[in-house]
């Protein structure tokens, strides 16, 4: 008589690689599934290739460079795509389980400083007991602190365009050229070209969200200009401007207050170099975020931006 093992075996099926697998069934290769799920093309081909070894089944058919999904792949695609919807669903419900409902945030230096803490108050009246964690950065250390799942969303200055990430258009947001009020600059009307080209500047590092798009608006006048400091943060060109050492190029956000009360004075650029730009929110890809972390975003699109007198 055979013997029945009192042991259930685990099932050898992972949940990444039923991912990989309609991912490679979706857009018909590995190249394109890896940028999708943000993993290397290796990762995905061995995902593949374990996934039919251990059950000693081919799932596609290789045509050229293109992988088909065969009868045996197109079997169990449907099924594969419940058993991985209901595991995200079951993921969703243990993580609202969580007592707090703290929010772990990742933003651009500006938005970090300057505008995200005036949507924290609303926010914590619907959950009075959670931590809330912001860490600042440029805006390619918000999105590799969210593919890494550092931080669960991201708020960023940039249009970051990186596999893996989903980006979600949030507020318009203006850059503005400002010097102080003892500048020679600040009494003169619309600058000339000119005169972008006989001061010292003092702006953002590069790579980040103000100065990419600096960077942008002003590539063929960039040879000309006459960069002084390049500082990481909004604080120390606030202080160099202040001091006559150069002018800056800082949002709208930051200068707004500074500007009511007289310490810096915009300067009228020519018509044709406009600094606009739109704010971002950020998050991984293919996941089912938190409520409570929908909560905050939702909370941020649907009420307009009203700045704090903190200044």
């Amino acid at each position: 008589m055979s013997r029945v093992s009192s042991k259930t075996e685990s099932p050898r099926l992972t949940l990444r690689q039923l991912e990989i697998f309609l991912a490679v069934a979706e857009h018909g290769g590995t190249a394109a599934a890896a940028d999708v799920l943000a993993l290397s093309q290796s990762a995905v081909s061995a995902g593949l290739k374990t996934l039919e070894a251990g059950y000693d089944r081919e799932l596609f058919d290789r045509v050229g460079k293109r992988l088909l999904l065969n009868s045996t792949g197109k079997s169990i695609q449907s099924r594969a795509r419940a058993l991985l919807e209901d595991a995200q669903r079951l993921e969703a419900e243990l993580l609202v389980a969580a007592p707090t409902g703290d929010l772990n945030l990742s933003a651009s230096f500006t938005i970090a400083n300057h505008v995200v803490v005036d949507y924290l108050a609303p926010w914590l009246e619907r959950y009075p007991s959670a931590r809330v964690d912001i860490t600042p950065g440029n805006t390619p250390d918000v999105v590799a602190r969210i593919l890494s799942r550092e931080s669960e969303l991201g708020l960023i200055e940039n249009h970051a365009v990186t596999p893996g990430i989903e980006l979600i258009p949030w507020m318009d947001d203006e850059l503005f050229v400002f010097c102080s009020a003892a500048h020679p600059l600040a009494r003169k009307g619309r600058l000339q070209a000119r005169d972008l080209s006989k001061v010292n500047w003092i702006l953002r590092e590069p790579n980040s969200g103000a100065r990419s798009l600096f960077d942008e608006v002003f590539a063929d006048r960039l040879p000309e200009l006459s960069v002084r400091m390049e500082l990481r943060h909004n604080e120390p060109i606030l202080r160099a401007v202040a001091q006559g050492l150069g002018i800056g190029c800082l949002s709208e956000k930051v200068l707004a207050p500074l500007v009511a009360n007289g310490t810096f004075v915009p300067l009228r650029l020519p018509p044709n170099l406009r600094l606009q730009r739109k704010f971002y929110f950020c998050l991984r890809a293919q996941r089912n975020h938190r409520p409570e972390v929908m909560d905050f975003l939702r909370l941020c699109q649907d009420r307009p931006y009203q700045p704090s007198n903190a200044e």
